[in-house]
């Protein structure tokens, strides 16, 4: 009978190719973040991108009462987002209709350990930091002068978690069967 044959070779076996037990979210502190913040983003999703996306005015009196908060936010600080063009309104269109019900299965993913959404979340972390980290947020300090934002570090406060936690994300999906270790 050859070595690779017994009992304890084949159990030997069986459990250096067993898959790895991921770990609940209690011993994954980091992962509370996420949860957190991409419970934050679905919110504010509904809030604020749906407005411009559906061509509400955001004005002081809109009917609306977020409409009148973007119109709060985006009067002082953010031109393009008060005044979007065309483009603008297919990423917040992207953000409220498609990124919106992602966070909510990235809620779930993270708090039921669902390994599979690695690469979901890897396209979606890089569509954001493309998008928003790089055109939205360079057209907000490079481009034209009348969507560049007056307030640079209230924009970065309102806006710096949309780009940072993404590529977060990205870090922390570096490896197959991410919810297995605790970063």
């Amino acid at each position: 009978m050859s070595e690779t044959s017994t009992p304890v070779a084949a159990a030997v076996s069986s459990a250096t190719t067993a898959k790895p037990a991921s770990l609940p979210l209690a011993k994954r502190p980091f992962d509370i973040v996420f949860v957190v913040f991409f419970s934050i983003f679905f919110v504010t999703c509904l809030i604020s991108d749906a407005i411009p996306t559906l061509g509400i005015a955001q004005t002081p009196d809109a009917p609306l009462i977020f409409a009148q908060w973007n119109y709060a936010y985006s009067s002082a600080n953010d031109p393009l987002f008060l005044h979007p063009p065309f483009w603008m309104r297919i990423v917040t269109g992207l953000s409220a209709f498609v990124y919106m019900p992602f966070y909510v299965l990235l809620v779930l993913a993270f708090i039921r350990r669902w390994n599979w959404i690695q690469l979901p979340a890897v396209i979606y972390a890089t569509m954001i930091a493309a998008l928003t980290g790089i055109v939205v947020f360079g057209v907000e300090f490079f481009g034209e002068p009348e969507w560049r934002t007056p307030h640079p570090g209230v924009f970065l406060l309102y806006n710096g978690a949309y780009v940072l936690i993404p590529l977060l994300l990205l870090i922390r999906m570096r490896k197959p069967l991410p919810f297995t270790r605790k970063f």
